[in-house]
């Protein structure tokens, strides 16, 4: 038995449902009769020898359009796969709600959606391929409530299609809108992918095979980073190494650690999330990447730490662990970050962070910039590599809070306790890990041992300690 997609069908569910004529519309029940079944189709699927349910779409049935029987479909193939503990495939091309039946076609966005939801509380994974055209009550309802969102290249999406938007609006379209590649840009979509490509972001997306992070041109290999790194540095000349242009940031690391990568697009390239393979184990990974904007100085703003938020939800859900790679000196101060509510961005990060009932490992690779860097370090386990260094503030603005230009910025990184080593006399760091390029594989077992280890929680405990140190009654300042 075959769904007619890329993915066959091993059975299929209700498919001698059938919808009614709620409104008596005019040819409707004429086109009802001369049907050949409804616009969904749906059923059991295999994946590398792993079921999964099929939920597809069948434009050439009333344009793939919603109705009651439609929606009815698509709710119990949700409730067959939240019993079944399976995770759903969704391959969509639909109009929207079927305008024949009315509201009642409508209504069946909330019904679906929230069968979507209960599939999602029960920690399973859902995942979509948009293909041409996914509009309207279906991409506003099940079909956008994915975990991994997909889409076929040149397929029109959006929440109108483009004819009504141009006859609501009276305005024509701007190139390339309400395409699969304009809605990547925008991070709607996590890949766009070429005809015949669904099968293998699937595949990868479930943890079957190799996927690896592809960098771009010159970023192949983790580059070596300077000589001469030895673990004790002054704040200064570990502040340099940190920031050398040639450094790995937290991207290189992330391929260089993973095996495979289904990306979860945003878009701040600064931040980048994936749903990844660390030797046999699978985590979500967030990663900063300070070369992302060709400075060597990115810095996240709202949307990076919005894609980080998604991250972390989905690691709730899929109860998996987290691995954070942090390099940036801040997140952007620019007025159309704060414009964008960053300060709160940063927070609700902090906030999921602190609140996740999986374990959390973060790995400081170059600079840990102040609030920016800490909402994705306030982990079970936090590393630094040798040569990173982690600070309140960037030295160059603590100059100017604390002394008006007065001292050189060198010397209050001196003054900062930034480097590893001063960190981990705090008790604010678990560990330092080499950083040379030879040293990938002992990274990788740090952090696979802090996975096995590691308890969410400790993450308080370990704050809580080294805040106690230093907090009580009349304590003694040294003279």
């Amino acid at each position: 038995m075959s769904s007619g997609g890329p993915f066959p069908l091993l059975a299929e569910w209700d498919s001698g449902l059938r919808g009614g004529d709620p409104l008596s519309f005019p040819g409707y029940e004429a086109l009802l009769r001369g049907a050949d079944g409804e616009s969904v189709v749906t059923g059991l699927t295999e994946v590398c020898g792993r079921m999964a349910v099929l939920i597809e779409s069948r434009f050439g049935q009333f344009g793939g359009t919603m109705g009651a029987a439609a929606g009815e479909k698509v709710t119990r193939a949700f409730e067959h796969a939240t019993a079944r503990r399976l995770p759903v495939i969704a391959v969509t091309a639909s109009g929207g709600a079927r305008l024949q039946e009315g509201v009642l076609a409508l209504v069946q966005m909330g019904r679906t959606a929230a069968a979507r939801q209960r599939h999602a509380a029960a920690g399973l994974l859902m995942v979509a391929i948009y293909r041409s055209h996914t509009t309207g009550g279906v991409y506003a309802s099940w079909a956008g409530l994915a975990d991994l969102r997909a889409a076929v290249k040149g397929a029109t999406i959006g929440f109108h299609g483009p004819r009504v938007v141009q006859a609501i609006t009276g305005a024509a379209l701007p190139p390339g809108s309400h395409t699969a590649e304009a809605a990547y840009a925008r991070g709607q979509v996590d890949e766009v992918l070429a005809e015949g490509g669904e099968p293998r972001w699937v595949r990868a997306a479930f943890g079957f095979g190799s996927n690896p992070l592809r960098l771009a041109p010159g970023r192949e290999l983790l580059p070596q980073p300077p000589r001469g790194s030895p673990t004790h540095l002054t704040g200064a000349r570990a502040l340099r190494l940190a920031r050398d242009r040639a450094r790995p940031s937290g991207l290189d690391w992330a391929a260089a650690l993973t095996s495979s990568w289904t990306d979860m697009h945003g878009a701040d390239p600064v931040v980048r999330a994936g749903l990844a393979t660390i030797g046999a184990t699978r985590a979500v990974v967030i990663a900063l990447d300070r070369h992302a904007n060709d400075d060597g100085a990115g810095r996240p703003g709202p949307a990076g730490y919005q894609l980080a938020q998604r991250a972390l939800r989905l690691a709730a859900q899929l109860r998996l662990p987290v691995l954070t790679l942090v390099d940036t000196p801040g997140a952007d101060p620019g007025p159309i970050a704060e414009a964008g509510g960053v300060a709160a961005e940063i927070a609700r990060t902090l906030g999921l962070m602190a609140e996740l009932p999986t374990v959390t490992v973060s790995l400081c690779v170059g600079e840990g910039g102040s609030g920016g860097a800490m909402a994705l370090s306030y982990a079970d386990r936090q590393y630094m590599l040798a040569g990173s260094v982690f600070s309140v503030i960037a030295p160059e603005a603590a100059q100017v809070i604390l002394h008006q230009d007065v001292l050189p910025a060198e010397r209050l990184a001196d003054c900062l306790g930034i480097t590893g080593s001063e960190l981990y006399n705090l008790g604010l760091v678990d560990g330092l890990l080499p950083d040379e390029a030879n040293a990938v594989g002992v990274v990788r077992s740090a952090i696979l041992a802090a996975f096995g280890q590691a308890c969410p929680g400790d993450r308080n405990l370990r704050a809580d300690e080294a805040t106690r140190q230093w907090v009580g009654p009349c304590r003694q300042l040294n003279a």
